[in-house]
């Protein structure tokens, strides 16, 4: 399979911890720059990348008339260009972050691969989101109620597939410590 020689390749610790170190650096930049300088226009609302089950017609309505010109400028070239950059590298990063602790527990090799593809799907999803907010932000006032829907339809199935993908993981390094912590009990 092509996803497990792609993998093999790049899970080296330094890769892996690299990769990781970027795509949380990226994270906390939006986290603490553009998205903070994004929400200064909208007036208490949340901006549509932080609404994890959605949000209809009337909301993104409200939110982009609270946002004004200015801050849906700001959106569009402040903080959407950094979020086209996020979802490549944690689709990445953090598949190969799963694939490292899989490894790490001989799983690898086995059909617990394809949760390395959570993240993948998470990316896609944040990058169809993206799409869809850009046309919103671009068509403003005129964009469509379907638009709206198949943009929180990709919302939502980032908050899924990302919530799925940590849920996952912590069972992962759940197993990662119970094999550690046996390997030391009988070394001593």
């Amino acid at each position: 399979m092509i996803l497990n020689k792609i993998i093999e390749k790049n899970i080296s610790g330094k890769k892996v911890l690299g990769l990781f170190i970027i795509t949380n650096l990226v994270y906390a930049f939006m986290l603490m720059v553009t998205i903070p300088k994004t929400m200064e226009f909208a007036n208490g609302m949340k901006l549509l990348d932080m609404m994890p089950t959605g949000y209809d017609f009337n909301y993104v309505n409200k939110l982009f008339s609270s946002l004004g010109d200015i801050g849906r400028e700001t959106y569009l070239t402040s903080h959407i260009p950094v979020d086209m950059i996020y979802p490549l590298l944690f689709g990445i990063s953090y598949c190969l972050v799963m694939a490292y602790f899989l490894k790490k527990i001989n799983k690898l090799k086995t059909p617990f691969i394809y949760l390395c593809l959570l993240p993948i799907i998470t990316g896609i999803a944040d990058y169809s989101e993206n799409i869809g907010i850009i046309t919103m932000l671009n068509s403003y006032p005129d964009f469509t109620e379907t638009t709206v829907n198949i943009t929180s339809m990709f919302s939502v199935i980032k908050s899924i597939s990302t919530s799925i993908f940590f849920v996952a993981l912590i069972m992962i390094l759940v197993l990662v410590g119970i094999k550690f912590f046996k390997k030391t009990s009988n070394i001593n």
